[in-house]
């Protein structure tokens, strides 16, 4: 795990992000990069996550049928779904956390996207088929299928798996508000990008997205409490369930317009603690997510009720922003955010993404956000996301790109099992379970291009180990991609 930088060496990397602002965007290689390409692969990744039978217009044609008898030892059919990182279980909790991005990529950019529009639509069908399937049975979501330990223990292809694929649930004696809410918000955002294009899925996802939040709010608690050994420490709520329950809600208002959850989200702002920890947003905590999403609609000016979410926002934004930005939030010497932790792209995308859909919101607004002796502009948010965006793409001290099969030189060597070992074309033995360890640790470059897979990033310092063992840096996960597909689409149409 990448080490934190010294909190003395903070404010010079602060100022010196300051200045990398003012600079006149370039790349690497001495051009604009190519957004809709990168907007293209960001979406094919998800290809190469998929569980279950594969259609016959699966574009990696290396990946196989995986996992064709999940949910069988529960009598349900639980097949479908992502794969959410290297390995080959699938977390409930961060698969409907990129569901709701996906989808809100969608709802605010899907109009930049020209052609991968079907392709990201399709991304989310993928997903919300599975929801759909995970909250089939009324009082109960299944949460997880796979044995966790029993998979890290093993470095095999999803098609070859051999390893516990064990049903995890949360119930009313078993709660889960956490992943339930998020269900629910990945549901109602889900319902929103359908509601033109299949308006029986739409009411389906929507009708289910309101009984998966009535189960959550019914039965509180963490699902970490009641499935402690099998999802801690690899998808452990340390947040806590409070802020789902609002983002859940938040979702459902945008989705339905019922005034039931406005009066929700007014009347539970305190209990549920909307202006904790405001410069976090990812798959276990939702507070910046909800402000920005909430915000919207006071800047439109039509919730006034709503303003607190705005004030809220608005100090998230100033949280961020480099020379002023929180001590939580630095920035490294090449000029990438970064916070404490596994994974930094996770949070690099994430947090972009809401600085772009907040500076759309002010532009249509025509309101700035103050921060102290600094002016927060829609065009300067803009332009911090851009540079974090292009980081990704190639503009850092290493001139590498993060994304794999973009640019000249990208990861070769990245922590995920299916890209690592031999496809089953070119080895159509089973390879077993300990029998992947030789790949695992292997010099060789990955067979299989998993291209559109971002990975965890470089250290505090911009230095990134190209191996497989580093997990934190070289890991690509759905959740650093799903915010990316937004971000991707505005720049490919704002260039």
């Amino acid at each position: 795990m990448a080490r934190n930088v010294p909190f003395s060496y903070v404010p010079a990397f602060r100022v010196l992000t300051v200045l990398l602002l003012l600079l006149p965007l370039r790349s690497s290689a001495g051009g604009r990069h190519d957004y809709h390409d990168a907007l293209r692969k960001s979406i094919l990744f998800f290809e190469g996550q998929r569980s279950g039978r594969l259609p016959p217009d699966q574009r990696l044609r290396w990946r196989r049928d995986s996992a064709l008898h999940d949910g069988s030892t529960f009598g349900v059919d639980l097949t479908g779904g992502y794969y959410d990182a290297g390995d080959n279980i699938k977390f409930g909790f961060p698969m409907a956390f990129t569901t709701t991005m996906l989808s809100w990529s969608i709802i605010d950019f899907g109009r930049n996207m020209g052609p991968e529009l079907e392709n990201a639509v399709k991304a989310v069908e993928w997903a919300t088929d599975y929801l759909l399937k995970a909250t089939a049975r009324p009082g109960v979501v299944f949460v997880q299928v796979g044995d966790p330990y029993s998979d890290h223990n093993c470095w095999e292809r999803p098609e070859d798996m051999d390893t516990l694929r064990t049903v995890y649930k949360i119930d009313g004696s078993h709660p889960g508000s956490d992943v339930a809410g998020e269900t629910a918000a990945a549901l109602a955002a889900a319902s929103i990008v359908f509601r033109s294009r299949d308006p029986a899925y739409s009411r389906l996802l929507l009708n289910r997205a309101v009984r998966a939040f009535e189960f959550a709010d019914r039965h509180r608690g963490a699902y970490s409490s009641s499935l402690y050994h099998a999802v801690c420490p690899f998808y452990c709520d340390v947040n806590g369930y409070q802020d789902e329950l609002l983002w859940g809600a938040a979702w459902l208002h945008k989705a339905s317009r019922r005034r039931q959850y406005r009066e929700y989200i007014v009347r539970n702002e305190v209990v549920l603690r909307a202006g904790d920890t405001i410069n976090e947003f990812g798959w276990d905590n939702k507070h910046a997510g909800i402000n920005v999403l909430i915000s919207k609609e006071v800047l439109m000016g039509r919730a006034e009720y709503f303003e607190s979410f705005r004030h809220n926002a608005e100090g998230f934004i100033c949280s961020i922003l480099p020379g002023i930005s929180h001590p939580q939030v630095q920035y490294s010497p090449g000029g990438l955010l970064f916070k404490a932790g596994g994974s930094n792209m996770q949070h690099v995308t994430s947090l972009s993404f809401l600085l772009l859909a907040y500076s759309n919101y002010l532009s249509h607004a025509n309101k700035v956000v103050p921060c102290g002796e600094t002016t927060a502009t829609p065009a300067l948010l803009k332009r911090l996301a851009r540079q974090q965006v292009d980081y990704i793409l190639g503009d850092n001290p290493l001139g590498m790109s993060y994304m794999v099969g973009y640019g000249a030189r990208y990861p070769q060597r990245i922590h995920h099992r299916a890209s690592s070992l031999p496809s089953v074309a070119a080895h159509p033995a089973r390879i077993g379970c300990k029998a992947g360890s030789r790949y695992f640790l292997s010099p060789n470059p990955n067979p299989n291009v998993l291209v559109g897979a971002v990975v965890g990033g470089p250290n505090n310092t911009d230095a990134f180990p190209d191996s497989r063992p580093f997990f934190p840096e070289t890991e690509p996960t759905t959740y650093i991609n799903a915010p990316l597909v937004g971000l991707f689409a505005f720049f490919s149409a704002h260039s």
